[in-house]
């Protein structure tokens, strides 16, 4: 899943590539991935990108109307995507001018026509879990789980980030990637910051000792800004791998432990796992793994 590092440094691609220019045309392979009809994608044509920004983990491109629209047009369209679990964004310079197939097989959800003549960009899906959401708005906040977002983690002061923890009673590894409490943290960088900090997924929030907290702040700027740093500059197209190769526990389950040696563990529930390491994190103790258990009886 695409989370903050990667959402941000394909915002900075984007903008980068594409700032500036017209969007020549939109064309859409999956009309399940249209998330709004109001204003509809045809809109889109002929607008100009003034910038792509992040909020949370949603990539926003910002547009504005083109020499030749009319009085009346829009101030400003957003063009608003959530690549959700599978998604990504795939940049050419030698795009395809035959749209692709509505409903087709293949993993194109989005293309996107701008940048200069011939370049662009695809908007893909993997998987047959198809999540990915595309939305045209007037504003950002017009999306209900854009509005409801909790802070920016990388906002929080230390301060702010204590209150936080210590009016919940769930586990660490949960708040962690909530959208609602916390924005930009998802699966695989809450299995690295928790990892970094020493700290126990099971966790409950508002039971750390304050030197705990300090320690799990300090992760996540170190984690965050490590991986940031790494995509720096990076084509859109190798960021994934990029990804993986920062990646110390994460998916990493049956390997040893980069810090101490032992045996990387894994906690597996319906659609989805995490990966943690028991001599740094749990004492030595491996975590319960429900299903895991049902499948041994």
């Amino acid at each position: 899943m695409p989370e903050l590092p990667e959402v941000a440094a394909i915002a900075n691609f984007l903008d980068d590539h594409a700032a500036g220019f017209p969007i020549r045309r939109v064309d859409v392979a999956s009309l399940a991935v249209l998330k709004t009809a109001d204003p509809p994608y045809t809109a889109l044509a002929g607008r100009i990108i003034s910038r792509t920004r992040r909020i949370g983990k949603y990539l926003v491109i910002e547009t504005t109307p083109g020499a030749d629209s009319a009085a009346d047009a829009e101030p400003v369209i957003d063009l608003v995507i959530h690549l959700s679990r599978a998604g990504w964004l795939r940049w050419s310079e030698n795009l395809s001018p035959t749209p692709p197939r509505p409903g087709g097989k293949g993993p194109i959800a989005l293309r996107v026509h701008c940048g200069m003549p011939g370049e662009g960009f695809d908007v893909t899906e993997a998987g047959t879990q198809k999540r990915l959401a595309v939305l045209i708005v007037r504003s950002p906040g017009d999306v209900e789980r854009i509005a409801t977002l909790g802070p920016d983690v990388l906002s929080l002061s230390r301060e702010d980030f204590g209150a936080i923890l210590a009016d919940k009673g769930s586990r660490i590894k949960n708040l962690l990637t909530d959208q609602r409490v916390i924005a930009g943290i998802g699966n695989a960088y809450s299995d690295e910051i928790l990892h970094t900090a020493k700290l126990s997924p099971f966790a409950t929030a508002k039971n750390l000792a304050p030197e705990q907290v300090d320690t799990l702040y300090d992760a996540i700027r170190t984690v965050l800004a490590d991986a940031i740093t790494r995509l720096e500059g990076q084509e859109v197209a190798k960021m994934k791998s990029e990804k993986r190769t920062g990646l110390r526990v994460h998916a990493r389950t049956g390997l040893p432990c980069p810090v101490c040696g032992d045996t990387i563990r894994e906690v597996s529930f319906a659609d989805r796992s995490f990966q943690y390491c028991p001599t740094c994190q749990t004492g030595g103790k491996p975590l319960a793994d429900r299903r895991m258990s049902r499948l041994l009886k």
